[in-house]
């Protein structure tokens, strides 16, 4: 089965042009490497209005499966992907941000101040990263393993009850 994943990065310097992202395209490589494939990318500021309405547009869509956000679900006054993402989700899924918050705790106690979340829109899963490269590849590498059960449950296909 091929993922389709949108990325959306979220960081004011990287949207002025100030500072290469370097999450995004280290997330895109880890996802080539699965096999699945990233039809869609952005850079965005921290501005949580137009956060909300990529968040939604691509959900909507229905040109991907999930949309990994990397940036903005910390602690300074600016992070505010994860208000973005609860805004627009329909369904939360609090198992995926808990699993990478408590593999995260193993490397780090910064972990701790992971405000991220995951949860469905429609037929999509939205999930947040961290800002940095590692970080953010740390993260997925922990929710990998379901992320395909979890899509073929969300598009009701007949072979997800299979892997139960």
């Amino acid at each position: 089965m091929t993922i389709r994943f949108g990325i959306l990065t979220l960081s004011d310097r990287s949207a002025r042009g100030e500072r290469e992202d370097e999450s995004g395209p280290t997330l895109a490589r880890r996802i080539d490497g699965e096999g699945w494939s990233v039809t869609r990318t952005l850079i965005l500021p921290d501005d949580e209005s137009p956060i909300r309405e990529t968040l939604a547009q691509w959900a909507d869509s229905g040109e991907v499966d999930i949309i990994l956000t990397t940036g903005g679900s910390g602690f300074a006054p600016r992070d505010v992907t994860p208000e973005a993402t609860r805004a627009v989700i329909e369904r939360e899924a609090p198992g995926l941000a808990e699993a990478m918050r408590a593999a995260s705790l193993k490397i780090t106690p910064h972990a701790m101040l992971s405000r991220s979340v995951a949860g469905i829109r429609k037929r999509t899963i939205i999930i947040n990263l961290p800002g940095s490269p590692k970080g953010a590849v740390e993260n997925l590498q922990v929710i990998i393993p379901v992320l395909e059960h979890a899509i073929k449950l969300l598009q009701e296909s007949p072979e997800a009850e299979a892997g139960h």
